[in-house]
């Protein structure tokens, strides 16, 4: 079975270089989000497997997101990713049960790492 991704980031280079590592390592992408807001609307139509997520965004950020996702889903799969400069907010992020985090700017083999790593977890 295919395991399914929600990639959620408000730079669309960075939506795209997941994307490519994702699809490179047999996922899906069951959608992309450019914002919180957006995030959390999508997680609950497609309940993906991993979800990546940025911190800093419009509207509702990714700790929000986060916050509202592992709510409703205790078990969702969500690995941060964002710049060096969030360390506080990363921290805060897996205290509230982010499975991982990457900095950007993330090169490719750390997103197929990531990818191949959550790949093999029921």
């Amino acid at each position: 079975m295919t395991k399914r991704v929600l990639i959620v980031d408000d730079a669309l280079i960075m939506r795209m270089r997941i994307r490519e590592a994702a699809v490179e390592a047999g996922w899906e992408v069951v959608a992309e989000a450019a914002d919180g807001l957006q995030a959390v609307e999508l997680f609950r139509m497609h309940r993906p497997d991993l979800v990546t997520m940025d911190i800093v965004m419009p509207n509702k950020d990714g700790v929000e997101a986060l916050r509202s996702i592992r709510s409703e889903e205790p078990a969702a799969r969500v690995c941060m990713v964002s710049a060096v400069n969030q360390q506080s907010k990363l921290s805060e992020c897996i205290r509230l049960g982010a499975i991982d985090f990457l900095i950007k700017p993330v090169d490719k083999n750390q997103l197929l790492s990531l990818f191949e790593k959550q790949g093999r977890l029921p």
